[in-house]
């Protein structure tokens, strides 16, 4: 069976992305420590990141906003004008942060660009999602960028009629088994897990090993053979 369509998600598949979150929650931790635990104000942090997803979607301007609201709940609303300001200025950082695309992104996708039609599909902020596409130098390798609030075998299932027909022609590679594997797979697509050393807890998900259409690599180098391997019906 010959593929179609693959899709790539962006964030710690293609480049960073956690690490600057975990590097910024480490600093937020360090602003707020008179006030609550490390680990209790992680905890915190986290429950109001998901609490907030269905109001700011995923991204890095509702983590800032999600610190502003764990900030007025550990000081019972306390918290000084100064610790809001530097809240701000963390979000800014991690706007302004150069794209670090991880190994094997560039030589992937120039192997696999004009054999097959690749779509990026990535969930996020539209506008930091764009800059960092067009940062990384990646963009000119897909034939379509679909920016989405979030991924759902609905969403997968209607990005690869539109990209190259039907879902069982597909393939989805990512690091989220929440995001990327388990929609993908539900869709009907092939899905390809690229674990990444840092995923967000919220993406955490029981690997679906027993999937006929389920696989996973240690790197994305691995990806060319493994396609091959696909449709050769291995």
């Amino acid at each position: 069976m010959r593929l179609a369509t693959i899709g790539f998600d962006a964030d710690d598949t293609l480049w960073q992305n956690e690490q600057f979150f975990r590097f910024t929650e480490g600093r937020f931790l360090q602003l707020l420590e008179a006030h609550a635990e490390g680990p209790v104000l992680a905890r915190r942090l986290l429950d109001a990141e998901v609490r907030n997803l269905e109001f700011y979607g995923f991204g890095i301007k509702g983590f800032v906003l999600s610190m502003i609201e764990t900030a007025l709940e550990v000081t019972d609303g306390k918290v000084d004008g100064a610790a809001i300001r530097e809240i701000l200025d963390l979000g800014r950082e991690m706007l302004r942060h150069p794209v670090e695309t991880l190994p094997g992104a560039r030589t992937v996708l120039e192997a696999l660009h004009g054999r097959y039609r690749l779509v990026l599909v990535t969930k996020g902020d539209l506008f930091d999602q764009e800059r960092k596409l067009a940062a990384s130098g990646l963009g000119p390798f897909f034939d379509a960028v679909e920016i989405v609030s979030d991924k759902r075998a609905a969403t997968y299932e209607r990005i690869f009629r539109q990209n190259g027909g039907e879902p069982a022609r597909a393939m989805m590679i990512g690091n989220s088994l929440k995001s990327d594997i388990l929609p993908a797979l539900e869709a009907g697509a092939f899905a390809v897990h690229v674990p990444h050393a840092l995923t967000w807890e919220y993406e955490h998900a029981q690997v679906p090993s027993d999937h006929p259409r389920f696989r996973a690599i240690a790197s994305l180098e691995e990806l060319p053979c493994l396609i091959e391997a696909v449709e050769r019906g291995q």
